[in-house]
């Protein structure tokens, strides 16, 4: 009986650890695709940006003023498209950052239907978006904006399911 309390006890210490770096995430919606789709199971980075900012391609999980039909806060995953000091501007179904018109080869239909005029990126935030250009509520949208690094649940780095996609997530 001691041999299977010590033994219940160490997996919850393991447990309990690997829990402080790593968030399990089931992906919602299909503002990602075709990266990622409804019902992905992911793994979350939750120090990735202890040690280093945020890059450009990150795909993270961030907290909303967005609320689910339960009344719970509504987290979104996105892809981070700028940085603090870059100038992002949409036109004609390209996004510019800086300048250069972006090469986005993530994108569902490789285009991006609204257009925005240039805004630059404050220091501590990040602008945001999803790979389902139409089909997403992200940084373009006043009831997101940009997200305060503060509010970054953790980055996605890695799938588990489905199983025939299983593998490292990379920034693109």
């Amino acid at each position: 009986m001691k041999e299977w309390i010590k033994d219940i006890a160490i997996a919850v210490i393991v447990g309990v650890l690997i829990l402080q770096f790593v968030k399990p995430t089931i992906v919602k919606e299909h503002s990602m695709r075709p990266t990622l789709n409804e019902n992905n199971y992911i793994f979350l980075s939750k120090q990735a940006y202890r040690f280093h900012e945020p890059e450009r391609g990150d795909i993270i999980v961030f907290h909303t003023d967005l609320l689910q039909a339960n009344g719970q806060e509504k987290l979104l995953i996105k892809r981070i498209i700028g940085i603090p000091g870059d100038e992002i501007s949409i036109k004609d179904g390209v996004v510019y950052r800086n300048g250069e018109a972006l090469e986005e080869p993530y994108t569902m239909e490789g285009y991006t239907a609204t257009d925005m005029e240039e805004i630059q990126v404050p220091d501590d935030k990040v602008f945001v978006m999803g790979d389902n250009r139409q089909n997403s509520i992200d940084s373009r949208d006043s009831s997101v904006g940009m997200i305060g690094e503060n509010l970054i649940v953790g980055k996605a780095v890695f799938r588990l399911y489905p199983f025939d996609e299983i593998g490292l997530l990379a920034n693109k």
